[in-house]
């Protein structure tokens, strides 16, 4: 017969408290059956398993810091979790699919850390994203600041439509670990039947999501454009749909309709991007690759602003590669962004934002010998480039650039650089003489050939190349007559440097600290509106 002790009650007492006061709860997904949480039950929390899903609501009124250790493996399941605590996610071996929103959903009032457990790997899988207009569609989702890290490895697949890789509403900070983000999905129910209005907003445009300063660009832009048409000075520009010969009939500014119209039928729910941060994104270490596949789908966006301090970044999106309405900085690291359709590296804080030259907005008119606003020098840099490597390579051809920042100058202070796009005319985004602090070209007319090497060496005093290369890249896609910015921290004012191919040599005299080196007769390029 059992008998209650002394030693018995302080024993129940303890395993009570345990229970209760528990600083790790394990959650194990079993393939074949519900997931197990232990504690099953802790003080001040609710929490439920159903369906292969286990939500976890903490009531505490003063929450302590909290580790959610999960494990094992569901083909349909997620990780809900509701807390106002700073909390550790750490991921020990978990492989987890969610066919209805986010595998892993974090209502998170403080930062919460997401760590892959060192020798680890852990994939996330988001198939389906019913939930997209309350931004919940994406296999990481998060309300607050948000921390990435561990030595392990972590891969974030979004099979379904409108189904992101991270959507976080503030920022995101990744170091250490090894991150592989994959977007499978297409954009949810874009009309591109209607051609109403200024051509349709680009692949990807949101009409829920315009912040209130480029709502007032929209209207300055349609009030200058009626101004210009009741004056008879409709400019008469070349590009995409043949430009605009005039207003078409029934109205609108024509273009093609690549998206509905502007301020047309807009059904657009969201894009299937592969890291959305609302506030800032900052890399500090690791290895991060992103792709995506859809239009409109870019690779890593931070509202805010991006750094790089280091680790290794790999991007290939179909949309901007890197994408901030703030300060996009490099400082170190080795960064690789390729776009097949827009600009490999997008800082919109320096401009309107879709690449819209200030004149045309209010601002100071351009000097027609540079394609660039007459007071460039003056406005803050929008890309900054400290340290490290920075390859950014648009594939799409004019106006999509390498590095594009809306008229507002690049800051050159060290580290490497080679870009490869074209820009407005020639020109597109650069530095200023002030604003390359370590010198820079700008290579006009390079012809790149798919995987073939191109290789920067210095120059002997007939321009021929001597010694070994400072650089070699191989670029998978062909392009002919590329604008590329080029520098490395061996670069020296008055020295002759030559950029060779596999079929052409181009020679470059750093004569001031920023160079143009123009080769051969390039074709005039006019603004695509």
């Amino acid at each position: 017969m059992f008998r209650l002790n002394n030693y018995n009650i302080f024993a129940l007492i303890m395993l009570c408290c345990t229970a209760c006061h528990a600083d790790t709860i394990t959650v194990t997904y079993n393939e074949n059956g519900q997931p197990v949480v232990s504690p099953a039950e802790c003080e001040g929390m609710k929490i439920t398993i159903k369906n292969g899903t286990v939500k976890i609501k903490d009531w505490r009124t003063e929450p302590t810091e909290l580790t959610f250790v999960l494990k094992g493996k569901s083909h349909e399941g997620s990780f809900k979790l509701n807390t106002e605590a700073k909390a550790t996610i750490r991921l020990e071996g978990l492989e987890l699919t969610s066919g209805s929103g986010a595998p892993l959903h974090l209502k998170n009032r403080k930062k919460m850390e997401v760590i892959a457990a060192k020798g680890t790997v852990n994939t996330l899988t988001v198939t389906a994203c019913p939930d997209t207009a309350t931004q919940k569609a994406a296999v990481i989702w998060a309300k607050d600041k948000l921390l990435l890290s561990g030595n392990g490895t972590l891969n974030l697949i979004a099979q379904g439509n409108g189904c992101k890789g991270i959507n976080v509403k503030d920022d995101i900070i990744i170091e250490d670990l090894t991150l592989n983000i994959q977007t499978l999905g297409d954009n949810l129910g874009v009309d591109t039947t209607s051609n109403m209005g200024f051509g349709g907003p680009p692949p990807g445009f949101d009409p829920n999501n315009i912040p209130e300063e480029m709502k007032a660009h929209f209207e300055e832009m349609r009030k200058r454009f009626e101004e210009m048409m009741k004056d008879g000075n409709f400019p008469m520009m070349g590009g995409f749909g043949g430009g605009f010969g005039g207003p078409p009939a029934g109205g609108g500014f024509g273009g093609p309709p690549t998206g509905g119209g502007f301020m047309g039928k807009q059904k657009y729910l969201s894009t299937c991007k592969g890291i959305k941060a609302k506030g800032t994104l900052t890399i500090n270490s690791g290895k991060v690759s992103v792709t995506t596949n859809s239009r409109g789908a870019e690779g890593i966006e931070g509202k805010e602003g991006v750094t790089i301090n280091g680790g290794e970044v790999y991007v290939h999106a179909i949309d901007d590669g890197i994408n901030s309405g703030g300060q996009i900085i490099f400082n170190g690291g080795h960064t690789c962004v390729i776009s097949t359709t827009n600009d490999a590296v997008d800082s919109n804080s320096g401009g309107f934002g879709f690449g819209m030259p200030p004149f045309m907005m209010g601002g100071e008119p351009q000097d027609s010998t540079t394609s660039k606003p007459q007071n460039h020098q003056n406005q803050d840099p929008a890309i900054i480039i400290n340290g490290g490597e920075v390859l950014a390579w648009s594939q799409t051809g004019p106006p999509e650039e390498g590095l594009d920042c809306d008229f507002a100058p690049i800051q050159v202070t060290g580290g490497t650089i080679f870009s490869v796009g074209a820009g407005m005319g020639d020109m597109p985004s650069v530095p200023t003489t002030e604003t390359a602090k370590q010198p820079t070209a700008l290579l006009i007319g390079l012809d790149i050939e798919k995987d073939k090497p191109i290789s920067i060496y210095e120059a002997d005093k007939k321009g021929n190349p001597t010694g070994k290369p400072l650089a070699t890249y191989t670029v998978p896609f062909d392009f002919q007559s590329s604008s590329s910015l080029i520098t490395c921290p061996t670069f020296q004012l008055g020295k002759k440097y030559v950029v060779k191919t596999a079929t052409k040599t181009y020679p470059i005299e750093l004569t001031e600290p920023f160079t143009v080196s123009r080769q051969g007769e390039a074709k005039e390029r006019r603004f695509p509106f």
